[in-house]
């Protein structure tokens, strides 16, 4: 079967914005909790609300900036996601009681992709991790940036991250319509993770998600020739 990037659309803020993901053929959903910065926080329980509406095989995913195995799992036990995206650079310790905790539950670790150093962070995360998600943030600001940034990092790494691990990786940072063919042809990731790029006014925009997906379907078919 030929390779399909799989989608995962973010900063959902309702079952509405949720359904029509789905309805665009979206394989994830991003539901951002409490953060110190960034587009998209809802409520816990208003997550816990969207993640009930949406059909499987559809996966749910909770974005927390806890960083203590025990507050994560406490959040995705209120929230009940089917995935849960450490936004943060946990100690890796937190992923072995998370694996006790949360049996179920898949741990998605975000890497902060700012330089070479962080394609040696993905690769140790990748023991430890069932999916790596490469982002734009930057954790060590004075106000943490955790994701939402609509920026995009440097793809050459996102590429050395992909062919280093034997993960599934989602690329994040400013995709969008436009730029979303040449982030597949060049990183080759699993997944894209947009928030932003499909979006206008803070809305999820149909046309732009239809445009996404339309460009991730030609790009995929351009890498079978």
């Amino acid at each position: 079967m030929p390779f399909r990037t799989r989608l995962k659309v973010c900063c959902i803020m309702s079952a509405e914005e949720a359904r029509l993901a789905v309805a665009h053929g979206a394989d994830a959903v991003g539901l951002v909790a409490q953060m110190p910065s960034g587009p998209g926080v809802i409520a816990d329980a208003q997550i816990e609300a969207i993640v009930a509406d949406v059909p499987p095989p559809v996966a749910t995913f909770l974005l927390t900036s806890e960083t203590t195995a025990e507050g994560i799992a406490d959040h995705v036990l209120r929230t009940r996601p089917s995935a849960v995206q450490l936004v943060s650079h946990v100690d890796p310790a937190v992923h072995g009681q998370l694996k006790r905790l949360l049996p179920s539950v898949r741990i998605v670790q975000v890497i902060h992709v700012e330089d070479h150093g962080s394609v040696a962070l993905a690769r140790d995360y990748a023991r430890l991790a069932d999916v790596l998600l490469l982002d734009s943030g930057r954790p060590k600001a004075a106000i943490a940036e955790l994701g939402g940034t609509g920026r995009v990092h440097d793809w050459s790494l996102s590429r050395s991250i992909v062919e280093s691990v034997e993960r599934p990786v989602f690329l994040a940072g400013g995709l969008n319509p436009v730029n979303v063919a040449e982030a597949v042809a060049l990183v080759r990731p699993f997944g894209l993770d947009l928030c932003s790029g499909v979006r206008t006014n803070g809305r999820l925009d149909p046309g732009k998600l239809g445009a996404l997906v339309a460009a991730i379907l030609a790009a995929d078919r351009g890498g079978l020739e």
